[in-house]
């Protein structure tokens, strides 16, 4: 007899691909990060596949055109590393507080480039086009709150993209308490296995961040909301309570790359839906990683990290380490005009590397730790040293040295011993090797294919026009009511009332007790 998990996988499969009428939906994706870009634009082409009519909000355009597309670009993209983050080298947030991570990094990178979006003529005679119908609000979970303000005018459900993964205030959004006591904040570099000193500090930052985002960036994206939606008839609705009716999340995250937590049916877990069969290379990549006799390591920071820009000392020591091992090294290196390479080392500006990691003579992946690539690394099974410099990126190499497969580095003390150190030990112990795969195995042992489940989800909310059968009525709650500091206060009223009846009746016994004569 077939197990209950293929029974679900068929019927979710056989839901996901039936035929459909083609729904129109419209995705609003403002941010200007390739990285997220990438899990976006996948759920786009699947939507495509099926039938529906997409019109999508975005900042890098589609290489073909497609009948059933229909795109509204944000150009120029705005540059908000160079506009909105305050330091000299994205290096320098190695060192960067908590405070200074939300407050002079994330904050206003999310403000300003949402407001950069509205500026644009094209969106803006988008937004007041009274012309569109839709069906479905397809919107990125990442710092753009404001244009939830379009479920509000075409009417529709909201599905949001979680495309950071989780992130602390997702759980009173979705009506679900967060567990700080064993679910670290997304900028903490902790484990779920976290010390009195860790719990303590978690459930500060994270109560410190949920106040910051209640009482000054929600309010702001409030205001922008108020000013480029202050052509539709009032009154309008608050974003926050907007944000409340997002009928489903899909996180991008899946166990165990994600700490384990509490969640409900509404935040669906769909991490690696970006990640497709490996291809063939290019010919001259393909040869050169072909005849590695002895393996190859593949070396890239990701997207927004340059290696161009790494520090001279740090790329000193990284050269002559590498010029010493017996490895080819394959290099994500944005000026391929660079000195003194090696000859075992080939720089690319741009490299394939989901198609790099699934070639069979990779053996290390050196990366900073973010989402999509350590996602890919896992999928791949590539054992991987890891040089965390901001946000999640220490959480996840955190998570990834407590499985056993990798090897993290702190960037500042990197020298030429700690670099071969850390080479050596994932090349040649045989445990990083063993750890990846089982680790792999399970990352990819999924009762559905993550594309296929988020298509469902989309599809699934549009089909009910909403999805309240998946919403708490913990959002209908009182903040008080919801955390039981009622419960809490009435227990402590009559504890009190219970204590006072007591003092008061052996107050009254003392006093009428006789007392003993002096004899």
């Amino acid at each position: 007899m077939p197990s209950i998990r293929w029974i679900f996988a068929l019927v979710c499969i056989g839901v996901a691909l039936r035929p459909s009428e083609g729904a129109r939906i419209l995705s609003v994706n403002v941010f200007p990060g390739r990285s997220h870009w990438m899990m976006i634009s996948a759920i786009l082409e699947e939507l495509l596949a099926r039938g529906h009519e997409v019109t999508v909000i975005c900042n890098y355009p589609r290489k073909e055109q497609h009948p059933n597309y229909t795109e509204i670009v944000i150009a120029p993209i705005y540059d908000f590393w160079a506009k909105s983050v305050k330091v000299d080298s994205l290096y320098d947030l190695t060192e960067i507080s908590i405070h200074s991570m939300i407050m002079n990094f994330l904050y206003p990178l999310g403000l300003e480039t949402a407001e950069y979006a509205f500026t644009r003529p094209n969106v803006m005679e988008f937004l007041r086009n009274d012309q569109t119908r839709f069906d479905l609000l397809l919107a990125e979970q990442f710092y753009q709150e404001s244009y939830l303000m379009l479920a509000h005018k075409y009417n529709v459900p909201i599905v949001s993209i979680g495309t950071f993964g989780f992130a602390q205030y997702m759980g009173p959004m979705m009506g679900l308490m967060n567990a700080w006591s064993h679910v670290p904040h997304e900028f903490l570099p902790f484990t779920d296995r976290m010390s009195l000193y860790q719990r303590t500090y978690n459930a500060f930052v994270s109560t410190y961040e949920q106040i910051l985002r209640s009482w000054y960036y929600m309010p702001r994206q409030e205001a922008m909301a108020a000013k480029y939606f202050s052509f539709l008839p009032g009154p309008l609705p608050r974003v926050a309570d907007l944000e409340r009716r997002v009928s489903v999340v899909l996180l991008n995250s899946y166990a165990p790359l994600t700490t384990t937590r509490a969640r409900i049916p509404g935040l669906v877990p769909v991490g690696g839906l970006h990640i497709k069969e490996p291809k063939r290379l290019p010919d001259s990549l393909q040869t050169f990683i072909d005849d590695a006799t002895d393996g190859v390591i593949y070396f890239s920071l990701g997207t927004n990290l340059r290696s161009a820009d790494l520090p001279p000392e740090k790329l000193a020591v990284i050269l002559s380490v590498f010029g010493r091992m017996k490895q080819r090294v394959v290099w994500k290196f944005e000026d391929e005009r660079i000195k003194n390479l090696p000859p075992n080392v080939l720089v690319r500006s741009w490299l394939p590397q989901s198609d790099i990691l699934g070639h069979p003579n990779v053996k290390v992946f050196i990366t900073h730790g973010g989402l999509l690539g350590t996602q890919e690394g896992v999928h791949r099974a590539v054992p991987m040293v890891g040089i965390p410099i901001y946000c999640d990126q220490h959480l996840n190499m955190n998570k990834a040295t407590l499985g056993g497969y990798a090897v993290k580095l702190y960037f500042p003390n990197i020298t030429e011993e700690s670099f071969r150190w850390a080479l050596d030990e994932v090349l040649y112990n045989p445990s990083y090797r063993a750890n990846m795969e089982r680790v792999s195995q399970i990352f990819r042992d999924r009762p559905v294919p993550a594309l296929d489940e988020a298509i469902y989800w989309i599809e699934y909310v549009e089909r009910y026009k909403g999805a309240p059968q998946l919403r708490s009525a913990g959002l209908d709650l009182p903040w008080i009511s919801f955390a039981l500091l009622d419960v809490a206060g009435l227990v402590l009223v009559v504890l009190a009332a219970v204590a006072w009846v007591l003092y008061k009746f052996v107050s009254l016994f003392k006093r009428g007790k006789p007392k003993r004569k002096h004899e």
